[in-house]
C-alpha cells in the first residue's frame, strides 16, 4: 500500500514538471549539463565536445535539438572564418536538419561551396567529363540553389542576391541570369560599389555597354577609394572604345 502511494505521488510530481514546457526544458538542461559536464560552449573544441555528448543521448524535447542546430551553424562559422569550406559545408548542413527554413543556412551552404568549387581542378588534363570537373560543377549548382532557396525563403534577402551575382558573371558564365538579382540588390545597397562593378561586367557582356558606362560613372562619383575610381575609369574607358569600334 505505502509502495503503490509512493509511486502515486511520485508519478504526479513528474507530471506537475512536466506541465510546463519552460521549467521542463530547463530542468532536463540542467541535468544534462550536469550529467555531460556541458555549459556554454564557445571554441570549436568546445563546440564539437557539446554536439558529440548530446548526440549520444535521446532528447526529449525539440527545445534541445534546437540548440544542436545552433552550436552546429556556430560551429560552421567558426570553421567558416579560418578559411575550412569542407567542415563549414557539413555543419550548416546539418544545422538545416534543425532550421530547414533558416535562409542564413542556406546562404552559407552558398558561400562555402562557391569557395570548394575552385578547389577541384582537372588536373590530369581529362577533359569535361572527369571526376573533378564534374565535381566543380556540382559545388557550383549547389551554390545557386542554396542562394535561390535563401531567396525564396526572404525575397529582400540581399546578401543571397550578390552571391548569386557573382556567381553567375564571374564563375557560371550567366551573366544574364545576374542582372535582374544585383539590379534588386542595388535598389536597397545603393551605395554598394562592389555590386556596381559585378553588374556593370553583367551588363558590358550581354551588350548593354550604355549601362555599363552609367555604372562606372556612379562609382566615380561616389569615390569610394582611389583604387576603386581608378579601376572603374579604366573599365569605362575600355568599354566607351569597344563600343566606338562596333559602330565603326
Amino acid at each position: 500500500m505505502k509502495k503503490n502511494l509512493f509511486v502515486t505521488v511520485a508519478v504526479l510530481s513528474l507530471a506537475v514538471v512536466l506541465s510546463s514546457c519552460g521549467a521542463s526544458y530547463n530542468t532536463i538542461k540542467r541535468m544534462q549539463k550536469i550529467e555531460e559536464g556541458v555549459s556554454n560552449p564557445t571554441t570549436k573544441e568546445e563546440l564539437i565536445e557539446a554536439i558529440r555528448k548530446f548526440d549520444k543521448r535521446s532528447m526529449d524535447l525539440a527545445l534541445t535539438d534546437g540548440q544542436i542546430g545552433i552550436w552546429y551553424k556556430i560551429l560552421g562559422t567558426r570553421y567558416l572564418d579560418q578559411q575550412e569550406y569542407g567542415k563549414a559545408l557539413e555543419c550548416f548542413q546539418k544545422a538545416l536538419t534543425y532550421y530547414p527554413a533558416n535562409q542564413n543556412l542556406y546562404y552559407y551552404v552558398g558561400v562555402c561551396a562557391g569557395f570548394l568549387a575552385p578547389t577541384y581542378m582537372d588536373y590530369n588534363a581529362e577533359g569535361i567529363n572527369s571526376d573533378s570537373v564534374v565535381k566543380r560543377m556540382n559545388y557550383l549548382r549547389l551554390a545557386e540553389d542554396a542562394y535561390l532557396q535563401a531567396l525564396s525563403l526572404d525575397p529582400k534577402y540581399y546578401r543571397a542576391m550578390y552571391g548569386l551575382g557573382v556567381l553567375y558573371v564571374f564563375t557560371l558564365d550567366e551573366c544574364d541570369k545576374a542582372i535582374p538579382h544585383l539590379e534588386k540588390f542595388l535598389e536597397t545597397q545603393k551605395k554598394d560599389t562592389n555590386a556596381m562593378f559585378v553588374l556593370a561586367r553583367a551588363y558590358y557582356v550581354t551588350g548593354e555597354g550604355d549601362k555599363a558606362v552609367a555604372l562606372y560613372d556612379r562609382i566615380i562619383e561616389l569615390k569610394p577609394n582611389a583604387a576603386k575610381v581608378k579601376e572603374a575609369e579604366a573599365n569605362k574607358k575600355k568599354v566607351l572604345e569597344v563600343m566606338s569600334s562596333r559602330k565603326n
